[in-house]
Parts: structure tokens; sequence; C-alpha cells
């Protein structure tokens, strides 16, 4: 039996039964493909799940808010959490084991919250750093409660080398106030924002809750992720954030950030081809353009493939995908 029917029971049966056009039309009513690009779902690795019995639970709680693919993005912070590629590429293979065996419909694919360290191309191309899903988009966590010097350039070098930077909750950093006109300037660079759902609810406290919310309504958000850490204090709560996220920006908007832009991410498309937030809509293509024509060099997916691809990472995941979408 084909994995997605397996998944999806009488819906893939549904596909071949009433055609492609009435299919996608009745698939509109269901959340296909909600996906979270940031959480900390693998067991025993950093300050997420504890253990496999935590990140099953947090699965479940993943699927029961209709969320169909999860990014494992545990932290990789030299010192602290000595995570790398090779270990996180490992630790999913596992849980996707065990999800499978006990008949949980959640896809995973590979990435990583990788904190500011030097060196930063040089690890995602030799696969020590993980971007999201082995594509051009990779997370970036700055310090909490000091901004980082020479940040600007760090990007800047991200996106030459052909990368695409999503910043991390900047909505909860330390430092927002006295550098926002400075995250602006970055989201109109080419550097991509990723907020926390919970932060729109409030979890993380009024001022958190203040910028992701000025942050949504100039435009400068394109990615909303849980950071999910457990299933009580900082559970899956994707849908919740959507819907706020409905009320200020429309539901077209709040489906792009869960849904077009991340399965964008998941396939390696390109940031141009993708719909932006008004105020990012121009100069996020042209940024990427001007990388384009600055460099040769190109991670894995970014030029069709590579050994991070095939390691049971986002390509795997992209060939579910393609099946299930064809």
């Amino acid at each position: 039996m084909h994995r997605w029917a397996a998944i999806y029971g009488p819906w893939w049966a549904a596909k071949s039964i009433i055609g492609q056009r009435a299919f996608a039309s009745a698939q509109r009513h269901v959340r296909a493909f909600v996906i979270d690009l940031h959480c900390h779902i693998l067991p025993g690795i950093d300050d997420g799940a504890a253990d496999l019995a935590a990140a099953v639970a947090m699965a479940r709680a993943f699927v029961a808010d209709g969320v169909t693919v999860v990014a494992c993005t545990p932290h990789i912070l030299p010192g602290v959490y000595h995570n790398t590629g090779p270990q996180i590429r490992s630790a999913v293979h596992d849980l996707r084991q065990e999800l499978d065996a006990q008949g949980i419909a959640l896809e995973l694919t590979t990435g990583a919250d990788v904190h500011v360290a030097p060196d930063f191309v040089a690890g995602l191309r030799s696969g020590h750093l993980l971007s999201l899903a082995d594509s051009r988009y990779v997370l970036v966590e700055p310090p909490h409660h000091v901004a980082p010097p020479r940040l600007h350039d760090l990007f800047f070098q991200l996106i030459v080398a052909g990368y695409v930077p999503i910043l991390t909750h900047p909505e909860r950093l330390g430092w927002i106030k006295s550098h926002y006109a400075a995250i602006q300037d970055l989201a109109r660079s080419g550097t991509w924002m990723q907020i926390t759902a919970g932060s729109l609810a409030g979890g993380f406290g009024k001022t958190a809750r203040y910028w992701a919310e000025r942050m949504l309504d100039e435009g400068l958000v394109h990615i909303l992720a849980t950071d999910a850490h457990d299933t009580r204090r900082r559970p899956p709560n994707l849908s919740l954030g959507r819907e706020i996220a409905a009320k200020r920006v429309g539901d077209s908007e709040a489906e792009h950030l869960v849904v077009t832009r991340p399965l964008g991410i998941v396939k390696n498309q390109e940031p141009s081809s993708l719909p932006m937030p008004a105020s990012a809509e121009t100069s996020t293509g042209v940024a990427y353009a001007y990388a384009r024509s600055h460099t040769s060099t190109r991670t894995g997916r970014a030029e069709g493939g590579g050994e991070a691809g095939a390691a049971d990472g986002g390509g795997g995941l992209v060939a579910r995908l393609r099946q299930f979408l064809k």
C-alpha cells in the first residue's frame, strides 16, 4: 500500500475516483500539508522531548492539531548542544520508524535550529550543520539577550552562498526593541522571518505578542511555527496561531504562513516563486537574484541534489509529497 494511502485512507482512494480537480476542491476542506518547520521533537538531544515517550506524545499532539509534516530542528549550539547533521539524520530516521510502527500519521524531515557561529556556510556545505529538508532555507537563531555584532554580514554571506536564512522567533529576542530597524532591514534584504504561534497567543508574554503582531501587520513575517518542546509548557499549537494570524492578515496570508511557503521550502522552491508578505515581496526576489549572480556554488538540492539530499532527509520527504500531489 502506498504510504500516503495508509495515512489518508479514503482521501487517497477518493483522488482516483472523483478526479484531480474535484479532489483538490474537496481537499481544501481539510488542512493537507500543514507544515511546522521549527520544533524540538527529537528525543534526548536538546531541551525538547526528554525521551522517546515524550516525542511520541508530541507527534500525537501535532496530528491532533492538524499538522501533517514536521521539521525536526534541534539546537546546534557550540558548548551546549553538540548536535551534528549525521546525528540529527539518524535521530529523525529512528523516530520516523517508531511513528510508523505506532501508526501515527506524521511526516518528519530534517533540519536544525542553528545558532550563530563562525564558519556557518562551511558547516552547511560539509553537512555538519543542516538546512531545512536539505533545501536552500536554513533556520538561524541569534543570541536571545545580546545582539551579535556583524549580524548583517552573516546573513549576507548566507545569501551570497545561495541560502535563504530564516531568523527564528525575532519577536522573542530581548534586543528587538533597540534593534528593530535592523530586523526590518534584514527582512527587506532577503532574510525570512519566522515567528512563534505561542507568541501570538500570549504564551511568551505581552512584549513578544506585541512584536509578533507588529511584524505581521507590517508584512515582515514569512513563516509561522510552533517551536514546540513538549505537550504542556510549549505544546504544538500551530492551528491556534494560524487562527489568530488570520484575524490580522486574512485567511489567505495565514495559509501562506503554515502551508504555501513551508511546502515551498520543503520542495526547495526559489523564494521568487512563492507568495511574499507585502513589504517583502519585491526585495526578497531581488536579493536572491543578486546572490545567484555572484556565486556558482549551491547547497545540495539547490543544484538538484547531493549527498545530503540522499541521506533520507528532505529529498525523501519531497518524493513522498510529490507522489501525493500528482
